[in-house]
């Protein structure tokens, strides 16, 4: 996973090893999110220590998702949304260890503010690496992200409150990364 293109390959092998690095990349999330979200409608009915671990831990292995992507992006990909990604993942990760104290209604927020945001990236994120291919279902996902978050703005506010929501949005999320890694494992099949 360099960062540089090889010296006697060319670009074209950078941008081949840069997909092939993104598609492993969206796989590995893709199983993260799964296991996550189990472990999440496990032991999440109420705030405690193995919630709020796992409340932190997700935003991140997202800022290290966002490292991994970031190395292998090569000079093929714009690299500045990756930065304001990992930023805001950093974030969250403090902001929910911090709300975890207040409840879930405080956390549903900052998941909430998180995923707004973090929808519009990788919404830009998306867009500018379209013509990669395997795309579109992160640009749908960047999409729903934003209304999500919306959602659990709101839904903090109600009565039923809950941390499982967080769950299935990390579940829809991981479907999203895998498609996108099945559509580029395609994609690079018909290239060979």
């Amino acid at each position: 996973m360099s960062s540089s293109y090889a010296a006697t390959a060319g670009p074209v092998a950078g941008a081949a090893d840069s997909t092939k690095a993104l598609r492993t990349l969206y796989y590995v999330r893709f199983g993260f999110a799964i296991v996550w979200a189990v472990l999440m409608m496990a032991i999440a009915k109420k705030i405690n220590p193995g919630a709020t671990a796992l409340l932190v831990i997700y935003p991140l292995f997202d800022v290290a998702a966002a490292v991994v992507d970031f190395r292998s992006s090569g000079t093929t990909r714009p690299k500045a949304p990756l930065y304001v990604n990992m930023v805001l993942s950093l974030l969250t990760a403090i902001g929910l260890a911090v709300a975890a104290g207040s409840g879930i209604p405080s956390v549903l927020r900052v998941w909430g503010a998180w995923a707004i945001t973090a929808g519009i990236v990788q919404l830009v994120v998306a867009i500018l690496r379209y013509r990669l291919g395997g795309q579109w279902a992160m640009i749908l996902s960047g999409g729903i992200s934003v209304l999500a978050g919306g959602s659990f703005i709101v839904m903090a506010g109600g009565a039923k409150a809950s941390l499982t929501s967080v769950a299935g949005y990390a579940i829809l999320g991981g479907i999203f990364f895998l498609i996108s890694a099945i559509r580029l494992q395609r994609l690079a099949a018909k290239v060979n």
